[in-house]
């Protein structure tokens, strides 16, 4: 690459981290092959470029990423934190001996906290640090060609710490029975840390699997996690997507799932979020393939000063193509969730039947929520429809609970739990079902123990 902004003097809250890239290129990094840092310079240089988003930007006006700004994270060493352990043994789904479980602390592969063992011929499991020596193809292929760095700038100050995270390869007709369950751990240490996981998952030709992120903090510094998930599903694959955020309340999460789809595949995301002090969330589906079918649902539990923000663009590139998207959301006390759904329907892509919908529930009168639904359609024989609610609980299925002898506090944790429950549902597996479950009926009850003591 000729002079870019990485050479040149930077200012400003982006300096910092175009500062630690160098070194980071200059180290360990600089042993990559050549088309991995051609990807990581244009990444930094494009996060050079255009900096930390600002409430000027559309994309950006909700959310205010200043807090961010205040103070530069270092980048997070590698280490196993006190409890990380016994975190992971609390989520793991399954028993022990037919788990499929890979473990990320500060976005590297933990192997002695992994069980993949069990997983069969076919299918790989693992970071991508050995991916790059072990499958070069696959993730030369993949990697990069889909999340692109022009899409957000924390996907591109991803893209120039490109260096582990997790790896999911499975070969075309397998089909998994047990889900593949990845769980990353972050920790500020003893200051506060970011740490850049780079994800890429690839499903190919008739496979199915099921594959469940999850996103916990450690420790009692806070930290910043930057993650990038591309998940790729070839021709009539089947994929189940479930994403769980529950960072700590002090944390700050940055996202962006990208998914590419090819003919006839079937692809149904769950994404669910509890934790973080601000968490940005950028779904984005192509549809690639005639008859491809995309699913995206999502539920957001929050309280405190707690925001939460999620962009979802579903993009119809081919005919025939379905999809379905529910997103709801409860907000408590002074927490603030924001929801920006697009739906693009390309030149061609004819017969798209694509609908959106957007709930809101305010649980004080200061909670608030934002939502923005969008449609841009360029084929004329198309079905595409979008809408939201927002408001307070329905005051007649309070009086009907509350006419049944239910407490006041009793009825509205009754009447929010079907409200989470209905995105629940469509989580097929049973052990994740069950145990998302029980987070959110224990979230619940810490909202009652919280309204009781107002």
């Amino acid at each position: 690459m000729t002079a870019t902004a990485v050479e040149r003097p930077i200012e400003g809250p982006a300096a910092p981290y175009v500062a630690t890239y160098r070194a980071f290129a200059g180290n360990g990094a600089a042993r990559a092959p050549a088309w991995l840092r051609d990807l990581r310079e244009a990444g930094i240089a494009r996060f050079a470029e255009v900096g930390f988003p600002s409430t000027k930007d559309e994309r950006w006006r909700f959310t205010n990423v200043e807090p961010l700004t205040r103070s530069p994270f270092t980048l997070a060493a590698p280490g196993m934190p006190a409890g990380a352990r016994e975190a992971v043994a609390g989520l793991a789904l399954g028993e022990p001996a037919a788990r499929l479980l890979a473990v990320y602390v500060n976005g590297r592969f933990a192997p002695e906290l992994s069980s993949v063992g069990a997983a069969p011929d076919g299918v790989v499991i693992g970071g991508l640090a050995d991916a790059f020596e072990r499958q070069p193809e696959i993730v030369r292929q993949h990697l990069g060609r889909h999340a692109a760095v022009e899409g957000n700038p924390f996907t591109a100050l991803n893209a120039g710490f490109i260096a582990d995270g997790a790896f999911v390869h499975v070969r075309r007709n397998v089909v998994l029975e047990q889900p593949i369950q990845l769980i990353f751990v972050s920790t500020g240490g003893t200051a506060a840390a970011v740490a850049h996981p780079r994800n890429l998952i690839v499903v190919e030709e008739n496979a199915q699997a099921s594959v469940v992120e999850e996103y916990v903090g450690l420790g009692s510094q806070s930290y910043w996690t930057n993650v990038v998930t591309e998940l790729v599903i070839a021709d009539n694959a089947v994929v189940n997507a479930y994403r769980i955020q529950r960072e700590r309340e002090d944390a700050f999460h940055t996202a962006t799932t990208q998914s590419w789809q090819g003919r006839s595949s079937v692809l149904t995301s769950v994404t669910l979020a509890f934790g973080a002090r601000l968490s940005r969330h950028d779904i984005n589906a192509r549809l690639d393939g005639e008859g491809a079918e995309c699913t995206l649902n999502g539920l957001s539990i929050l309280r405190g000063e707690q925001h939460v923000d999620h962009h979802t663009t579903l993009e119809h590139a081919k005919p025939h193509c379905p999809s379905w998207e529910v997103f709801n959301g409860v907000f408590d006390d002074r927490s603030r969730g924001v929801f920006s759904g697009r739906i693009i329907v390309r030149p061609g892509a004819q017969l798209t039947d694509s609908k959106q919908t957007n709930n809101n529930l305010l649980l004080s009168e200061e909670a608030r929520a934002d939502s923005q639904p969008q449609l841009e359609i360029y084929a004329d024989d198309v079905k595409c429809t979008h809408g939201a609610t927002l408001g307070p609980i329905d005051p007649n299925a309070m009086f009907y609970l509350r006419s049944r002898g239910l407490d006041v506090n009793v009825a509205r944790n009754l009447l929010t739990y079907g409200f989470g429950a209905e995105i629940l549902n469509s989580v097929a597996d049973e052990a994740l079902r069950a145990q998302l479950d029980g987070v959110l009926q224990r979230r619940l009850e810490e909202s009652l123990q919280r309204s009781t003591r107002r």
